[in-house]
């Protein structure tokens, strides 16, 4: 039985969207978004060498679209493109196998980019004379063809590459998450005339679209968003602002998430904190080409980590035993997880070295100094793991992302837009910094942000009338409403590379066990790949074989 709406955050919310005038009629806008099955394009492809035709639907997916600047910042913002459409961020592109279009049961394979929480126009690789292969353990895209599965690409705004022709900023948080919750509810509002079933969407993404993967997968029926899928016309909403009412849902049948970049109120105070014993300037690059002062960065680096353990704590979250999880026994959390998949490398015969031979990696080939194995096979087991040492190691493989790492722009000067910060801030502003410590240390003269330009203390700040901050933090952050009365997915497929240096570990072991505390949850496969760095669909043929056994738990 699915739980009610979550009801809540209307003060909040309120402030984030302004006035909004009228009420929307979910029926007026419903009829708008009648998908229309004769409107297609066909497609060749070849799949294991066979030539495969599909259908292919390229379909806006709200009432009330935002019409987007023809020039966009690319990913990182040093350069710009041209959008062909100005629509195309809330565009999805459906694609089907010609076998399968009258198929109601076949699974939704629901693709969100959003790399580095980009904004992503919708784009597919399914075009004419694409080829793919199916038992790829790297082509991901072959093997839902192959399965039967209809791929859905999805576009979201995001932070970024989102300039509204008017000149607005218009993918602040939490606009990637409202936008791929309209595109579900597209699909639930016309479930019995399009191919495939709503009620099988699985959604997948890497990094900041694992991010977003997450916060969609974890927050499913959450009144808290309708106001926003209200102003942008999505199915199945009534009403406007905090007043918003839904006959639809948004919630999803599994979440595939690859390195998810996620809590990222919280982001960097989890990086310093894992990392701050191993910070050095030698191994942490100037933010913004910033000139330092010796110890500079492990200094700041240790006072952001300072504020992590009282946010783990608070979290309520449980280990295995019933132990609550906290600060003092994270490390050892994560440490076990390192060491779960050791074992499994030993037990397939992967060449794990011994202490001082070599590990190799695509980056280095480093010795290793903290781990020690005996026995062989299945037998085979961990006998000593240093973690301190391993951190070491994973910030020797890779150097450690900038002290800030997250919430990085204006900070001691940084001219750059680094880091997540141009997420949030209100449609006016390019940014505004996040955390205490950015706040605090922004040393960018009329950019609207930090207590240098407002004279407000961080404190103050978030007491203002006028603060929005909460609110667009909570909107994308899974652990806000795992464990809650939202619908969270009931299966999770979530994996971190074992090298993958772009988010903490303690930041993924706390989405592993908030995950896991979830009574909702009736599955989570979580791994941290051995010698993987930041990546994703690396383990196709486990991933697809992960889902199979779901759906058909599930017929």
């Amino acid at each position: 039985m699915k739980k009610p709406f979550r009801v809540g955050m209307a003060l909040a919310t309120a402030l984030l969207l302004g006035a909004c005038g009228g009420s929307d009629v979910a029926s007026a806008n419903d009829a708008k978004l009648k998908f229309d099955p004769a409107t297609y394009t066909t497609v060749s492809v070849t799949l294991d060498g066979v030539s495969t035709k599909l259908r292919q639907y390229r379909i806006v997916y709200v009432a009330n679209p935002i019409k987007m600047a023809t020039a966009q910042a690319a990913l990182g913002g040093n350069s710009t493109v041209t959008l062909a459409d100005p629509y195309a961020y809330q565009t999805m592109i459906v694609s089907v196998p010609e076998d399968k279009v009258t198929d109601q049961k076949a699974a939704l394979y629901f693709l969100v980019n959003n790399g580095g929480w980009w904004a992503s126009p919708v784009s597919t690789t399914i075009s004419d004379g694409a080829k793919f292969v199916s038992t790829s353990d790297t082509d991901n895209i072959g093997a839902a063809l192959k399965a039967g599965y209809v791929v859905v690409n999805v576009g979201t705004r995001s932070r970024g590459g989102a300039r509204a022709e008017d000149g607005s900023w218009a993918g602040k948080a939490p606009a990637p998450v409202v936008d791929a919750k309209a595109a579900i509810r597209y699909l639930r509002l016309n479930d019995a005339s399009m191919p495939g079933s709503a009620e099988r969407i699985i959604v997948t993404g890497t990094s900041g679209g694992g991010g977003l993967t997450s916060a969609v997968s974890a927050s499913g029926n959450s009144a808290d968003y309708l106001p926003y899928l209200a102003e942008v016309g999505a199915a199945g909403v009534s009403g406007s602002g905090v007043a918003a009412t839904s006959s639809l849902k948004d919630d999803v049948f599994a979440a595939v998430a690859y390195c998810p970049i996620n809590n990222l109120g919280n982001a960097d105070a989890g990086y310093e904190w894992e990392y701050n014993a191993v910070r050095s300037d030698s191994n942490t690059g100037a933010l913004g080409g910033a000139a330092y002062s010796a110890g500079a960065q492990p200094a700041a680096s240790k006072a952001i980590a300072g504020t992590f353990a009282a946010y783990v704590n608070s979290l309520g979250l449980k280990l295995d035993n019933g132990t609550a999880l906290t600060t003092a026994n994270l490390r050892d959390a994560t440490q076990a997880l390192v060491q779960q998949e050791i074992e499994r490398q030993l037990a397939k015969g992967t060449a794990v070295p011994q202490l001082g031979g070599n590990f190799v990696t695509s980056r280095a080939t480093l010795a290793n100094d903290w781990l020690t194995w005996s026995g062989t096979g299945t037998s085979a087991t961990v006998t000593g793991l240093d973690y301190a040492k391993f951190v070491r190691y994973v910030a020797s493989n890779q150097a450690l992302k900038t002290v800030v790492a997250f919430d990085a722009v204006g900070v001691t000067g940084n001219p750059n837009i680094s880091g997540e910060t141009n997420l949030f801030g209100t449609p006016a502003q390019q940014y505004t910094n996040f955390t205490e410590w950015s706040w605090v240390n922004n040393a960018v003269k009329g950019d609207g942000s930090g207590v240098d330009d407002t004279g407000l203390a961080w404190a103050q700040y978030l007491a203002s009338s006028t603060n929005t901050l909460a609110a667009q933090l909570r909107l994308i952050n899974p652990l806000a409403y795992l464990n809650t009365a939202a619908d969270s997915a009931p299966y999770w497929y979530v994996r971190h590379g074992m090298v993958d240096r772009d988010t903490a570990f303690a930041m993924q072991t706390l989405l592993y066990y908030a995950i896991k505390n979830d009574p909702s949850v009736k599955d989570v496969s979580f791994k941290l790949p051995y010698l993987v760095g930041h990546s994703g669909n690396y383990d196709v043929q486990e991933a697809f074989a992960w889902i199979k056994a779901k759906l058909d738990a599930n017929p």
